[in-house]
């Protein structure tokens, strides 16, 4: 049962109209949820990491372990004026900080979260949910080139240029590797892939390692993981942005309630990342003891951590560089790992 479902089931009211009520209700839980998730992870728990990796001391002045830099980062943000640059192009200017947060926001829709309270936390299950996932995540970049185009700025300008060179060489190899999870679980349908890493894969001295295809194809793992770096625009492959080259990039012009929309939206964007991960490499909310909601969470802060290693640890590579790992690279060792793939099912099946 998902929750749109569970929440249907209590309402007083019924039919097409019920439906509809409990699908906002249920949008509304999963979006609250996920933003109050974000606003953990942006302000503070960012901090408190990179401050870790680089022997620094994060936020502890503000509250309790420096929690209530959260607020103090909204109300200092979303207080400041929004200044509108001269020239820029003003409906794509708008939608762009908007069209970033909402798309990485509407991903989750059909991603399977596990159970709470009894309830499967999953909006919807189609069974086309995984090339849905990827499509909608995909729109972000349709983003950062109308936030580059329309700043009527240099810099902006070519850290939207930046973003299609990255996406046009990254999606390809991480849609690529996805079709090799298809391949294994034989549908598109979320829920049935999560069903399909249910199985114990070997035991050894007791220790089950379960039959999630990290562990059945660990090499559509590691280029997966590094696809989705450069989705999310994380080092080494941050240079849409490239604070240190071009300002910030698409996002230079961007100030008060826009610019928390674009910092919104690039890390919701990486916890997406992670729970497509989560899906399709690490058993979806699949664990022990705990509720499976609460792994589903522990799997997305694992991957958000490994993005932050990465943004402190790993040095941003040149545009010609990552060009060529994108071509060159990647995309030659995601058809190679599809054709395998399809190889070893055909001969097993």
């Amino acid at each position: 049962m998902t929750l749109p479902e569970a929440i249907a089931g209590v309402l007083p009211i019924g039919g097409v109209a019920g439906e509809i009520v409990a699908a906002v209700i249920g949008a509304a839980i999963i979006g609250t949820i996920m933003l109050t998730n974000t606003a953990v992870a942006g302000p503070w728990a960012k901090r408190k990491i990179t401050a870790a990796f680089t022997d620094r001391i994060a936020v502890n002045r503000v509250g309790p372990f420096g929690l209530l830099i959260i607020v103090a980062d909204a109300v200092r943000l979303l207080s400041k004026e929004l200044i509108v640059p001269e020239g820029v192009d003003r409906p794509a200017w708008d939608l762009a900080p908007m069209v970033l947060a909402s798309s990485a926001l509407l991903g989750f829709a059909v991603i399977p979260m596990g159970s709470i309270f009894g309830v499967n936390m999953q909006l919807a299950d189609p069974e086309t949910g995984l090339a849905f996932v990827f499509a909608i995540a995909s729109v972000a970049s349709l983003g950062l080139v109308m936030a580059g185009y329309a700043s009527n700025n240099k810099y902006s300008f070519l850290g939207g240029l930046r973003a299609v060179a990255q996406n046009l060489a990254y999606e390809i190899p991480l849609v690529l590797t996805g079709l090799s999870v298809v391949i294994f679980a034989g549908t598109l349908q979320t829920s049935e892939i999560v069903a399909a890493q249910s199985e114990t894969l070997v035991s050894l001295g007791g220790l089950a390692i379960p039959s999630w295809f990290a562990f059945v194809n660990p090499f559509a793992f590691v280029l997966f993981v590094l696809a989705n770096l450069a989705e999310v625009g994380r080092n080494p492959f941050d240079i849409p942005e490239a604070p240190t080259e071009i300002v910030a990039g698409y996002q230079t012009e961007y100030s008060s309630v826009y610019f928390v929309l674009i910092y919104l939206g690039e890390f919701v964007h990486i916890f997406l990342g992670g729970a497509i991960i989560a899906t399709i490499f690490l058993g979806g909310p699949a664990g022990p003891v705990l509720p499976g909601f609460i792994w589903f969470l522990i799997k997305i802060w694992a991957v958000f951590l490994f993005t932050q290693w990465a943004r402190s640890a790993v040095p941003r590579v040149r545009i010609d560089q990552l060009i060529e790992i994108g071509w060159k690279g990647m995309l030659v060792l995601a058809f190679a790992n599809l054709v395998l793939t399809a190889v070893i099912v055909g001969v097993i099946a």
